[in-house]
C-alpha cells in the first residue's frame, strides 16, 4: 500500500539528508494494465510532496511478465501503453522469463531463457519501446551454479560431481546470456554470486570475438563515406555503420573494449556515444 511506501522513502531520506540514492528506482513487477503504472505515478507524486524532492525525481521500471503485458485482449501493445502511461517516468523494461512462460502454458521442463516464446515476448519489447530511451533487460538462469554435496571432507568423487554440476550450470546461463545479446538484449539478471564470472565471460567474449572485424569495417566505411565524392545525401550502408556504430556503443559500455579500442575504428568516444552514424559523416563531409 501507499502507507508503507511513503514510510519507506521518509526514512531512506532521513538517512541520506533528503537526497535519492544514485540510480534510486521503484520496480513495478506483474504490470499488465497501464492504469497501474499510471496509479504509481500518483503515488510517486504523493510522496515527492510528502519527502520534499522535485517533481519527476521518482523513477520505475516495469516487469513484463504474462501474455497481457505484451498484448491486451484487443490486440493493441500493452508494453508501449505502460510506458506511455508512466508520464516520462519509466527508465527501463525487464522480461520476467518464468512467470511469462507459465502464462504462455508451457510445462516447467521447457520453462527457459532460449525458449522461443521468450524471443517473441523480447523482440515485441525492443518494437515497444523503441525509441524511447527505456533501457532493457532480459531474465536470469533459475538453476544455480551450485554443487550438490556441501561440507568441508568431501570425498574426491564427490569433489568432481561438484565441479562438473558448476561446470554444466555455467555452460547453460553462457548460452543463455548469450541468446540475449543476440537479440539486443544487453543486460539481464544473475540470481546468484557464482553466475557473474558467466556473465562478464560471455559478455567480452561476445565483443571481442568482433572487434577485429568491426574495427575494421567501420574505418573503412567512415572513410569512404566520408569523401565528398559520394554521391547523394543518403548513403546506400547507413544501415551498416549504425550496427557498427551500436556495436562499439555497446561494447563499450559493457567494459569489454577500452577508449582507445573505439578510436582504432576511426571515430570518438562522444560519437559513438551520440549514436548516429550519418551525424558522424555529415560532421566528416562538413555539412
Amino acid at each position: 500500500g501507499s502507507e508503507p511506501s511513503i514510510f519507506f522513502l521518509g526514512t531512506l531520506l532521513a538517512q541520506t539528508e533528503g537526497q535519492l540514492p544514485s540510480g534510486f528506482v521503484v520496480t513495478l513487477p506483474k504490470v499488465e494494465i497501464p492504469e497501474q503504472a499510471r496509479a504509481l505515478v500518483k503515488l510517486f507524486e504523493s510522496m515527492e510532496r510528502s519527502g520534499g524532492l522535485a517533481p519527476g525525481s521518482l523513477k520505475m521500471e516495469v516487469m513484463v511478465e504474462t501474455t497481457q503485458s505484451v498484448f491486451d485482449c484487443d490486440g493493441r501493445v500493452t508494453a508501449r501503453q505502460i510506458a506511455n502511461a508512466a508520464e516520462g517516468r519509466c527508465i527501463g523494461a525487464h522480461f520476467g522469463t518464468y512467470d511469462y512462460t507459465a502464462s504462455c502454458d508451457l510445462i516447467a521442463a521447457y520453462q527457459a531463457m532460449d525458449n522461443p516464446v521468450c524471443d517473441f515476448a523480447r523482440h515485441v519489447m525492443k518494437v515497444a519501446f523503441g525509441g524511447t530511451g527505456i533501457f532493457l533487460s532480459d531474465g536470469a538462469t533459475n538453476i544455480m551454479p551450485v554443487g550438490p554435496h556441501r561440507g568441508e571432507n568431501l570425498s574426491p568423487m564427490q569433489v568432481r560431481e561438484n565441479l562438473e554440476t558448476v561446470h554444466q550450470v555455467w555452460r547453460l546461463g553462457y548460452t543463455h546470456i548469450r541468446n540475449s545479446l543476440r537479440h539486443g538484449f544487453y543486460q539481464g539478471w544473475d540470481l546468484h554470486a557464482a553466475q557473474l564470472p558467466v556473465r562478464y565471460a560471455a559478455s567480452a567474449a561476445f565483443f571481442l570475438e568482433q572487434l577485429q572485424a568491426s574495427t575494421t569495417r567501420l574505418r573503412n566505411l567512415v572513410e569512404q563515406a566520408s569523401k565528398p565524392t559520394v554521391s547523394g545525401d543518403v548513403f546506400d550502408d547507413t544501415a551498416t555503420g549504425q550496427g557498427l556504430l551500436n556495436f562499439f556503443f555497446r561494447a563499450l559500455n559493457s567494459g569489454a573494449i577500452d577508449p582507445q579500442d573505439v578510436e582504432a575504428a576511426g571515430v570518438t568516444v562522444a560519437e559513438v556515444r551520440a549514436g548516429s552514424f550519418r551525424k558522424i559523416i555529415e560532421t566528416r563531409r562538413g555539412s
